[in-house]
């Protein structure tokens, strides 16, 4: 006849032993594996943010297997305790969805890059260096040194100008002059600005043209290549060069201006 020991005892110390061995030989195997899949997506050149935020889910669902496994050696019915962490997910998932959008909106943007950290954006009518790319928000640094924490969500939604994508980049400028003035004397003088700075490229070569016989002015489109980095300091040297050249030259920029013309009819 079978003792106590042997109906109850052993096979819950056996259990026992099997839910120990499951768990902790599970948590190695688990541990290494998620080392693996580090390993496979650095070799892949992917973000290490996102290769810890991966690894970080991976192991966590794993544990979540395990455990499952190592209860159910216990004689425990984990179907109740699966369908109740479900539950719960879909819970949180419910009352989270902003931040679930941020989240996936967040990795599009660590996979697909569409900026890099230090490049200067525009984002969601926002501009400024790109500080931080995380999970769920972007951190700018904006001209004026303030800092500016935007959902990915929106980022994601909207458009992104990247101003620093490209090596170079097209300054566009406006300068009028009077209807008065020597047409083709204030374009040379515009060109030999443009010629004369050693930031502007050659290729491709730099352009003034007139663009529009306006109001109160003749307009030239000046349009230099510059390298990206030296897009604002073009800018505002060339726009000073200007005035002073046409000041020098006796060019007017005319101020906006209209011409009334009235006559007095005959008296009867």
């Amino acid at each position: 006849m079978e003792s106590f020991w042997d109906i109850y005892i052993l096979p819950w110390a056996i259990n026992i032993a099997l839910a120990l061995a499951i768990f902790f030989v599970g948590r190695w195997l688990a541990k290494h594996l998620v080392l693996l899949a580090g390993r496979m997506m650095r070799r892949a050149s992917v973000d290490e943010m996102l290769v810890k935020f991966v690894s970080s889910i991976v192991n966590v669902l794993l544990l979540l297997f395990i455990i499952v496994a190592a209860l159910g050696q216990l004689g425990i019915d984990t179907t109740s305790l699966i369908a109740l962490v479900g539950a719960a997910g879909l819970a949180i998932g419910l009352s989270l969805q902003d931040s679930l959008k941020n989240f996936a909106a967040g990795v599009l943007l660590i996979v697909f890059r569409p900026f890099r950290e230090g490049d200067f954006v525009e984002v969601v009518g926002i501009s400024g260096i790109v500080e931080h790319i995380a999970i769920f928000n972007t951190v700018l640094r904006t001209g004026d040194n303030r800092e500016v924490i935007v959902p990915n969500g929106g980022i994601y939604a909207g458009v992104i100008t990247n101003y620093s994508k490209r090596e170079t980049r097209r300054v566009d400028m406006v300068f009028g002059i009077s209807y008065d003035d020597d047409l083709r004397k204030a374009k040379e003088i515009l060109m030999e600005i443009l010629t004369s700075d050693e930031r502007v490229l050659s290729e491709p070569a730099p352009m003034v043209a007139v663009a529009a016989l306006a109001d109160s002015s003749v307009n030239f489109n000046v349009r230099p290549w510059v390298k990206t980095a030296d897009y604002w300091a073009v800018y505002w040297d060339v726009t000073e060069q200007v005035k002073l050249r046409f000041d020098e030259a006796g060019i007017t920029i005319p101020y906006p201006q209209m011409q009334v013309h009235t006559s007095s009819a005959a008296e009867e």
